[in-house]
């Protein structure tokens, strides 16, 4: 009855794992879920605010595929003043969700057979967004160099059917964040060799001290004329239910994404939209500091205590989003043992979620989210030290 398209995906691994554990504190048990991939920062109440005026004054009906016309040029001018990128509102398609606008991408990108260049460590989806849309993943390992692609690499994986390198950055799962001058060189490789650069710079807000974020649209006009960038609000502003991305695109690929979004989901939700206006407009920046800084704070509790738990290691330190990719390779002590063997461990006998590195083409490491309240990230890593000395496997310094 399915297609084989159907019969080959899987189900999402990070959200089928972050429903689970949920589901079994609800029903009591002590656990600290450390898998999820959202802030636990209330969505600002201006965002909030703007919503119910949307309702108050009855802005519930379609809109635009593509948007309203006042989020699409608010989206513009932030990714023009934050992220130093040309975009107009003509080259924007608000989605449900930076995910929605992901898989259009790569639907008006590829014909069957194409290759999408995807570095791994990778975020869950990406594969199966990328096979749906008929083209093939190329993966390609960057563990050997702290997580990030070189041009050398790029180029060795390079073959006739390449069309699209997609990129990451900041990185889910890895936190690591590419300097300018490393992604000038993979996009003017990019642009040599004929390819579109999609890329995921929905963290791109989420940067700590000692990194900053450089917008690949930024780098040049001739970079941007071959670039999709992909963001959204879920991240930033904490409206993960809201389902609110965009992509800003050439003006060929933003129509096309709106053709494939007409005759698909339509336009996301006119309140979310105009929740998303008013988060943009109505004065959040104070906010978002005052998060950015705590979220900095728990991300060096985070960092600090994971260095103070041998023999897990990290093999790049976290520099933006909020997660820790840590190595657990040295724990696989059973035949068989990998990340996955390792959470279920941890989850049983620490009662500390954390999400198996299996599925993100990593099953030597696990991903932890320092995204939830300073508390329950020390005491999770207390739970993790108190496992691993009663296994004989290390030692808490903290």
């Amino acid at each position: 009855m399915l297609s084989s398209r159907a019969r080959s995906l899987p189900a999402s691994s990070t959200a089928a794992l972050d429903a689970e554990i949920k589901a079994r504190i609800a029903d009591g048990a002590d656990i600290i879920n450390l898998t999820g991939g959202e802030l636990d920062f209330p969505t600002p109440e201006q965002a909030a605010d703007g919503a119910r005026r949307a309702i108050t004054e009855g802005l519930t009906r379609y809109t635009p595929v593509a948007g309203v016309q006042p989020l699409r040029e608010a989206i513009a001018r932030r990714l023009s003043g934050h992220w130093g990128c040309s975009y107009d509102a003509a080259q924007i398609v608000t989605t449900n969700g930076a995910k929605q606008a992901l898989a259009q991408v790569f639907t008006v990108l590829c014909e069957p057979g194409d290759e999408v260049i995807l570095p791994a460590p990778y975020w869950v989806s990406f594969p199966h967004m990328i096979a749906l849309a008929g083209a093939a993943p190329v993966t390609v390992p960057t563990a050997h160099n702290g997580f990030k692609l070189t041009p050398e690499v790029l180029r060795a994986h390079l073959t006739p059917r390449s069309r699209v390198l997609l990129l990451n950055n900041p990185s889910n799962p890895t936190g690591v964040v590419y300097e300018r001058s490393e992604l000038l060189a993979l996009a003017q490789m990019a642009v040599e060799n004929g390819l579109i650069i999609v890329t995921d710079e929905i963290y791109g807000d989420l940067v700590h001290a000692g990194a900053s974020f450089t917008s690949v649209a930024s780098l040049g006009p001739e970079i941007a004329e071959r670039t999709v960038t992909i963001g959204g609000f879920s991240k930033t502003y904490a409206m993960t239910g809201w389902r609110i991305g965009f992509a800003a695109a050439p003006l060929p690929v933003a129509a096309a994404l709106t053709a494939v979004q007409g005759h698909t989901s339509s336009a996301p939700s006119s309140i979310s939209q105009y929740a998303a206006l008013a988060a943009l407009t109505d004065g959040t920046e104070a906010e978002l500091a005052r998060r950015a800084a705590e979220l900095s704070a728990r991300r060096t509790i985070m960092r600090d205590g994971i260095l103070d738990l041998p023999p897990i290691r990290l093999t790049a330190l976290p520099q933006g989003g909020f997660f820790v990719f840590a190595d657990v390779s040295a724990l696989c002590a059973r035949p068989g043992d990998d990340a996955a063997s390792v959470a279920r461990d941890l989850l049983e006998h620490a009662g500390v979620a954390v999400m198996p590195g299996n599925d993100f083409a990593a099953p030597d490491h696990v991903r932890l989210s320092y995204g939830v309240a300073t508390e329950d990230i020390v005491r999770a890593l207390d739970r993790i030290g108190t496992y691993l000395k009663s296994t004989g496997t290390g030692v808490h310094h903290g």
